[in-house]
């Protein structure tokens, strides 16, 4: 395996994650400013703002799904068990220690093992538990006729999607938290700016990529 400094993060993937932080945390603002915890806008403009950021994540959503299907990065996304132990391990107990990462990033295989599962969670369980009922809830004035008790449901949907809010709140807690853990916040930040990380190849893949894709690879130092 020869480490060399190549783009993993192509712009589409750098461009909708940077516009989903953006977007959650306009989220987050706004929802939290609907519940009460700041006053920092009116009821009204926070919720067209909430609304108007939900519609622009969701179609952000779509258009990212439709992209890793089609180039195939989807499989990053798949949960493996092999080396999670090790690298929960890492993060509960060895960062503490000064311990190197277990888990060392190869071309075809960008996230850890506890990463692939947290985002497949993420993205299979609750990004489509916030998105049913925040939708749920934007059109109840449609649907609330007809069903018995229509203050039981929404009430239970408001529940609901409050947790899955919460859920996404811890996220990016952890999530801001490891960033500095390791070789530092700004080793983990600048790949997901420039798109170049430095990474593990096989002979194999090193050749394939100074024939086939060279400019996805920086001249060995």
């Amino acid at each position: 395996m020869a480490k060399r400094c190549v783009k993993v993060y192509p712009r589409f993937e750098r461009f909708w994650h940077w516009a989903q932080v953006v977007l959650i945390l306009t989220l987050l603002f706004t929802g939290m400013g609907l519940n009460g915890v700041h006053s920092a806008l009116h009821f009204g403009p926070a919720v067209m703002l909430h609304t108007v950021a939900a519609l622009a994540l969701l179609a952000l959503w779509i258009f990212a799904t439709f992209w890793l299907f089609t180039t195939g990065t989807w499989r990053q996304f798949i949960p493996k068990i092999e080396g999670m132990i090790a690298v929960a391990r890492f993060y509960a107990y060895g960062v503490f220690r000064g311990e190197e990462h277990p888990y060392k990033k190869i071309f075809w295989r960008k996230h850890n093992p506890l990463q692939a599962a947290t985002y497949f969670g993420l993205k299979w369980f609750v990004f489509p538990a916030i998105w049913v009922t925040g939708i749920a809830y934007l059109t109840y004035n449609i649907w609330a006729g007809s069903v018995a008790a229509p203050v039981a449901w929404i009430t239970a949907i408001a529940n609901a999607h409050l947790l899955a809010a919460y859920v996404i709140v811890a996220f990016v807690i952890v999530h801001v938290y490891l960033l500095t853990v390791g070789h530092g916040f700004r080793s983990h930040v600048t790949p997901m700016i420039t798109g170049y990380d430095t990474i593990d190849l096989t002979p194999e893949q090193e050749a394939y990529l100074e024939t086939n894709e060279p400019g996805r690879l920086k001249p060995a130092e």
